[in-house]
């Protein structure tokens, strides 16, 4: 079985657009490429995180952001995180609030990172079982605890955006 092509756009250290490649080859070459987070909070200002599912190829059965992935080539950051948020957590038609954008560095996987919010989320989303495995709505206190104990079950990305301070910065 051929695997799918996924072009995003290869782009210099300004986020100006160079080329279009596929991300396979883009991330083997380590090059300077889009990616979005989606990060969703419930009513009493707790973070979804989602767990990995365990067919996943990085960081399978690890607790994650609330959404992300790559920005596709040709496509806005703001529909590849509607993107993202349907395809992982089957969440349609949204309005999302753009809070942060992250230069890209070898922390963030050389990749340029916009960050959305959506708030006020009364319900687990659903998620799409080849994506995510399951999820839940945690505290800041709670994150802390599981950053301090169980920080290898959680993935770079997530520990990123703690240590960042970004997580809770804008609730």
């Amino acid at each position: 079985m051929k695997k799918q092509i996924t072009l995003v756009e290869v782009v210099d250290d300004r986020d100006r657009p160079l080329s279009k490649m596929d991300i396979r080859e883009v991330h083997r070459q380590s090059l300077l490429h889009r990616s979005v987070i989606v990060l969703i909070y419930d009513a009493g200002g707790k973070i979804y995180l989602q767990k990995r599912s365990a067919a996943k190829k990085l960081y399978a059965g690890r607790w994650d952001i609330s959404a992300g992935g790559h920005v596709y080539a040709g496509e806005s950051r703001e529909d590849a995180a509607l993107r993202e948020l349907d395809h992982e957590l089957g969440i349609r038609q949204t309005t999302l609030r753009m809070i942060e954008e992250i230069a890209a560095s070898a922390e963030t996987g050389n990749e340029f990172i916009s960050i959305y919010i959506l708030e006020k989320v009364n319900s687990i989303p659903k998620t799409n079982p080849e994506e995510v495995e399951s999820g839940y709505f945690y505290s800041k206190s709670e994150l802390k605890w599981l950053i301090s104990e169980y920080r290898e079950l959680l993935t770079p990305a997530l520990v990123f955006l703690h240590d960042q301070g970004i997580l809770f910065k804008f609730r």
